[in-house]
């Protein structure tokens, strides 16, 4: 039996991602035509042997959440439950605090995603190698080039191994190339180090973190309080993974994880890809339209847009052109990953993807790139490797 617990953070998180989490919480936002987080639960639904998925987080159950959790259970026929913590608990925290729900039934041992990652999810995988060599933590790695791994956890391993022998969560120098993806397996023994971090906590009081902000004794960070402090002792073990992975910080990086979904959906969800048909309009790469759009079977470009994400209800005149300033990573380096910067650095505005808001109408004659077009659209343009939801 297995279980599975999504980290789907707060609305106090996320800042990066505004002003997109304004009109929908940020898990919930489409990515390749889905709910972010949809992609991790069709991972989790897909292992043998998993009986129950729960959500962990200190956002408010309101009407959104509560449809999809509802849809979600309809669809893969398992339980999906949300679980809201009392207060922001870390990443670490939330799966102390709600123990018994997890460890309820007698699990094998459970995933833990964070919701904020785009990848394959190798899963089964992860499985396989926690069940040939069980240890109380299993990471998920891949690897970064030098400068792009001081912004993620970085991981030294016993080669042989796959020991963690060393972690330090985004260090100031080089430490290795192998970064934390943020998908863990947990044996039920991987709770007794949070218990060990939840009492201390409790028997030094409150305790200031790094960027100065007092945190409560049930506040525990997976990354600095147990990866930290148990690496070398033979408890944590990576999984190396050579698939697609990147972390949705960003607007920019939403675009990129959609289109890294899309072209996976050539294998995992050919149905979700639109198909020529006679009659219907142009498509040139992988796009994905929402059932709800209609669209036009000519287009004549006369309107054009480009890296940019346009919002609910909202209009691009005729003749426009809407262009952002994509973010990708380098195409010449495999190893390079998305930047997840801010839409705002020393209060300047970055180059970035363009963001349109919301009570925007499009025009028939539209041809649009690298886009997503969120709901309520009559279109009539051409496509390519973009979403129209």
């Amino acid at each position: 039996m297995l279980k599975a617990v999504i980290l789907i953070g707060g609305p106090q998180k996320g800042t990066r991602f505004r002003p997109l989490s304004f009109e929908v919480p940020k898990p919930l936002f489409p990515v390749a035509g889905v709910p972010m987080i949809q992609h991790h639960i069709e991972a989790c639904a897909q292992v043998p042997g998993m009986q129950e998925i729960l959500l962990i987080g200190f956002y408010q159950p309101d009407e959104p959440l509560t449809r999809f959790l509802e849809a979600a259970q309809q669809e893969f026929n398992l339980p999906v439950r949300y679980l809201q913590e009392f207060a922001p608990l870390g990443t670490g925290g939330g799966l102390y605090h709600f123990r018994d729900q997890i460890l309820a039934g007698g699990p094998e041992a459970f995933f833990v995603l964070n919701a904020d990652v785009c990848s394959d999810f190798p899963l089964s995988a992860m499985l396989a190698a926690h069940r040939h060599q069980p240890h109380p933590f299993l990471l998920l790695g891949t690897t970064a080039n030098r400068t792009q791994s001081l912004n993620y956890g970085c991981i030294v391993e016993n080669p042989q191994t796959h020991e963690v022998l060393h972690y330090v969560e985004k260090p100031s120098t080089f430490v290795s190339d192998i970064i934390n993806c943020g998908v863990y397996l947990f044996s039920p023994e991987a709770l007794k180090p949070l218990r060990d971090v939840f009492q201390r906590n409790q028997k030094d009081g409150q305790l200031e973190d790094s960027s100065g902000l007092w945190r409560g004794a049930g506040t525990i960070r997976l990354e600095q309080d147990v990866f930290s402090a148990l690496a070398g002792q033979g408890q944590i073990y990576v999984y190396l993974t050579d698939g697609i992975w990147s972390q949705i910080k960003s607007a920019g990086s939403a675009l990129y994880a959609s289109r890294l979904y899309l072209g996976q959906y050539q294998l995992t969800h050919p149905e979700r890809l639109t198909k020529h048909s006679p009659g219907g309009p142009r498509i040139r790469g992988n796009v994905y339209i929402h059932p709800t759009a209609k669209v036009a079977p000519s287009a004549v470009e006369h309107t054009c847009v480009l890296h940019s994400i346009v919002g609910w209800g909202s209009t691009v005149g005729r003749w426009a052109r809407v262009e952002g300033t994509p973010n990708d990573p380098n195409p010449n380096d495999p190893r390079a990953h998305m930047d997840s910067e801010s839409l705002f650095k020393d209060g300047k505005l970055l180059p970035a993807i363009t963001i349109l808001g919301c009570r925007v109408r499009i025009p028939a004659e539209v041809l649009i790139l690298n886009s997503i077009v969120l709901p309520h659209k009559e279109l009539s343009r051409s496509f390519t490797n973009q979403i129209i939801l």
